[in-house]
């Protein structure tokens, strides 16, 4: 019997073992920090799909959108977060509503990540 509440004790010991929780999460500021606006663009926006560096596909290219938001002092940030009219190709306006689901949820480092890599176009 002495046995058995020995058994007992430890086992309830272990298992009231204090466990560390191990997270794989970084903090935002640290990951937007390590990615560039190139990796967001092709990645995680999925922009790369309608827009390319010096030709309209199904968007502007990265050219013409740049030269424009650069010429009118325009924010591509406040675009993409769906604050500000559209002021390069209003006609794909509908287009591009259905990504403002992804750049919304995107933090303000990551917008202007991919507004640098987009004004790095400008000639």
């Amino acid at each position: 019997m002495k046995k058995i509440f020995i058994l007992l004790t430890v086992l309830v010991m272990i298992s009231c073992k204090k466990e560390e929780k191990v997270t794989t999460e970084q903090p935002i500021r640290e990951t937007a920090e390590k990615i560039s606006g190139q990796d967001l663009f092709e990645g995680k926006g999925n922009c790369v799909a309608c827009h390319q560096p010096s030709q309209k596909v199904i968007g502007p290219s990265l050219e013409e959108i740049s030269k424009i938001y650069k010429a009118k002092n325009a924010s591509i940030v406040s675009f993409l977060k769906e604050e500000s009219e559209p002021i390069v190709d209003p006609s794909q306006y509908e287009v591009m509503k259905t990504n403002f689901i992804i750049t919304k949820a995107m933090s303000d480092q990551e917008l202007s990540a991919i507004e640098e890599y987009i004004h790095t176009f400008s000639k």
